[in-house]
């Protein structure tokens, strides 16, 4: 595609200071606004109207798969915390703590919820004494809080909205089917609604979720070539169980531990959406979660007839999909630039002449592209032009993705690869030793991001320490 042209200066080149242009993004397109709380954000109500509108679609899919919504006190005793060593030590560096109530000093700290394994474990061992009680499938929409020493918005801030799925089942076989299912449910998300490809894969031992004997991840490359971690899918055993002394009669009317599940996803889709698909025009939104899917701008608005038709367009395209009208006295040009830099998939334009020949211009965000349609069936033409973002920001973030994988068989070779293309996915084979992982991050500066579920024989040694290999591996740098 030819060089378009910059349509906003405001916004840093992603070329020029690739974070820098994602900050301007967040800002400029009215996403968050800074608090006086450090690490904290507004997200302002465009920015709020994507994660509703992820809410919204993830939320259906998880009552498709029968599960359902709760909601956990965001307050955890510090005994309750205490009780699984290996996820207190996990989390122990992120927590904060209540330590008054009023003015009173609290006779036991309570942590600000990071995460509610340990709420639900109290919750199932009330209410869980049969076979007949589980499986228990259970959902909630909340914001927890984790001390991040760096922060950057919707990537990483001390507060944030996720949803956390928390289940409990009788057999161990049943729980890894839930686990490997709601990967699944992840990735459909991902790449059907936000148009973004992702990987499957399970994570290293020394990379898993504290107290999973298991942790399944989709990781997403961004347009710069570092890698995200847009969601995650951890098996637990019935080791949180046994913590909790949560039991259970089987159907032979023996009492015996329970095997759990978490999942998750949160707000940091957002800034996968950002870094995945945006330009130096800024925002372009996958049409699933864009919260206007297309904006009718009036033409030589002061001219007579012109409002009026252009608010009868908006009227019949919002009974197909979230419409807008910008009927402002700000100029075309003016609203041009401002649509594109909220991402919005579709403008549609209609000034005299196109009332006088039945038409309208159509420019679809991802390509700038412009079709004259007639008015007579364009709402059909509206939604194929959405299935046209979609499936063109789809087929460049898959392009992106290809041309960023390398593949590598030595040390040297990763270093080499990096220094000649740039940042992306490393392809190497490991023999599993956790030392070999951790010498790569050290020597190359990347470090492992999942096991894939789709394994490559590259070659039959360790990229490291040249023994025999167990696994092929997908290294990367990582927001």
């Amino acid at each position: 595609m030819a060089q378009q042209k910059k349509m906003v200066d405001a916004i840093t080149s992603m070329d020029e200071d690739f974070a820098k242009w994602y900050t301007d993004v967040c800002k400029k397109a009215e996403l968050i606004e800074y608090t006086s709380v450090k690490g904290c954000m507004v997200i302002r109500p465009y920015g709020y109207a994507i994660w509703e509108n992820i809410q919204s679609i993830l939320d259906k899919m998880f009552k498709e798969t029968g599960h359902e919504n709760v909601c956990m006190p965001m307050f955890i005793p510090e005994s309750l915390l205490q009780k699984e060593k290996d996820h207190v030590e996990g989390f122990a560096p992120e927590c904060a703590w209540v330590t008054y109530g009023g003015s009173e000093k609290l006779e036991e700290r309570l942590c600000v919820r990071p995460t509610s394994e340990t709420l639900f474990c109290e919750h199932f061992k009330n209410v869980v004494h049969s076979h007949r009680d589980l499986p228990k499938l259970y959902n909630q929409w909340v914001s927890v809080v984790r001390w991040e020493k760096t922060t950057r918005p919707f990537l990483r801030s001390r507060e944030f909205l996720w949803q956390e799925g928390h289940t409990l089942h009788a057999t161990a076989e049943e729980a890894i089917e839930e686990t490997e299912r709601m990967l699944g449910v992840y990735t459909k998300f991902c790449q059907e609604s936000l148009a973004i490809p992702v990987v499957q894969g399970q994570k290293t031992e020394s990379d898993k979720f504290a107290g999973a004997e298991r942790t399944y991840c989709i990781e997403a490359l961004m347009h710069d070539g570092k890698a995200l971690q847009a969601g995650t899918s951890h098996y637990f055993g019935d080791g949180f169980a046994r913590a909790f002394d949560i039991q259970f009669s089987n159907k032979e009317n023996k009492l015996t531990y329970p095997h759990q599940t978490s999942w998750g996803m949160t707000t940091r889709l957002i800034g996968a959406i950002i870094m995945t698909h945006g330009d130096d025009n800024g925002l372009v939104l996958p049409p699933a979660v864009a919260p206007i899917q297309a904006i009718v701008v009036p033409i030589a608005q002061h001219k007579e007839g012109v409002l009026d038709k252009a608010a009868e367009l908006k009227d019949r395209l919002a009974k197909v999909c979230r419409a807008n009208i910008d009927d402002s006295d700000n100029s075309p040009g003016w609203k041009f630039a401002e649509y594109e830099m909220k991402g919005v998939p579709v403008r549609v334009e209609i000034g005299p002449k196109d009332i006088e020949n039945n038409q309208c211009v159509l420019v679809t965000r991802h390509n700038r592209e412009k079709t004259i349609v007639s008015l007579d069936n364009v709402e059909q033409d509206v939604l194929k032009k959405l299935e046209e973002v979609r499936q063109g920001i789809y087929e460049s973030a898959l392009e992106n993705r290809e041309r960023r994988t390398y593949v590598a068989k030595t040390l040297n070779e990763i270093t080499e690869q990096l220094e000649k293309n740039g940042d992306g996915f490393i392809k190497a084979m490991w023999c599993g030793d956790e030392e070999c992982e951790d010498k790569v991050k050290e020597i190359t500066g990347v470090g492992s991001r999942c096991i894939p579920f789709e394994q490559e024989q590259l070659s039959d040694k360790c990229v490291c320490c040249g023994k025999p290999a167990k696994h092929m591996l997908y290294w990367g740098k990582a927001y």
